[in-house]
């Protein structure tokens, strides 16, 4: 595998080249199994982030996005971090994926997401990226689940699916977002975050009416997301969402 990395100030500019000449051109040096991550930093969020765009997009295509936020072992200011778990481990490893990938990271190693800094970003990318979104999903693992939940429900028009795993949040107001498909994932065994954590959040949005998937590991613990994220079937469950009121 060869990893390329760029790291960026502001996204502006600098990013808007290097997409038009990765969406438009292959080096014959390129391996074909090679990756790219761009290593920015938002000066408008504030926030430190990884970014995958496929490799064979064209240059008018309109792509899916997805959103991912770390666990609470990731955070700080060593970017590398974030390739740990998830989508940019496997990115990292080599895999392709047919939508972009952006992966801030938390500069706090002991605090919550900041909700709305991540928001800016994904501002931020939307508009600097060829995004379409109608098709923004949004994934998190532990810590970075309990974001993806608040930030769902605090937009609830925003998502076109939301993937949290081993996370939880506030089950009176899961009735925001029954219009959002969700998959919830956890270990029945988990013993940093338990199961139950999850498991109101489903019943909540079951109870208003929400469209929810429940996948709970029998003999996983906290580490319910090597799987998750490893499995086929989620990407292919995700690519099938879109929400009919998105820009184009």
């Amino acid at each position: 595998m060869i990893q390329t990395k760029k790291s960026l100030g502001s996204y502006g500019l600098i990013a808007s080249v290097f997409l038009i000449s990765l969406l438009t051109s292959h080096s014959s040096t390129k391996a074909q199994d090679q990756t790219v991550h761009i290593q920015g930093k938002s000066a408008f969020a504030g926030l430190n982030y990884l970014l995958y765009v496929p490799e064979d997009a064209t240059p008018n295509e309109r792509l899916p996005l997805l959103l991912f936020l770390h666990g609470g072992g990731e955070g700080g200011n060593d970017i590398e971090k974030v390739k740990t778990h998830g989508p940019p481990k496997l990115i990292a490893a080599g895999r392709k994926f047919p939508f972009i990938v952006v992966s801030p990271q938390n500069p706090s190693e002991t605090q919550f997401w900041d909700d709305q800094q991540v928001l800016r970003l994904l501002n931020e990318l939307e508009t600097s990226l060829p995004v379409d979104r109608s098709r923004v999903y949004l994934t998190g693992l532990s810590r970075g689940a309990f974001a993806a939940w608040r930030l769902a429900i605090q937009n609830p028009d925003r998502f076109a699916a939301l993937v949290p795993i081993c996370g939880g949040g506030y089950a009176p107001y899961a009735k925001r977002i029954t219009e959002i498909p969700v998959w919830v994932f956890h270990g029945q065994k988990d013993n940093v975050i338990p199961v139950v954590e999850s498991e109101r959040m489903v019943k909540a949005l079951e109870a208003a009416g929400g469209e929810v998937k429940f996948t709970v590991y029998p003999d996983a613990k906290h580490d319910a997301w090597s799987e998750t994220y490893d499995n086929p079937e989620l990407y292919h469950w995700l690519m099938q969402q879109s929400r009919s009121r998105g820009e184009p």
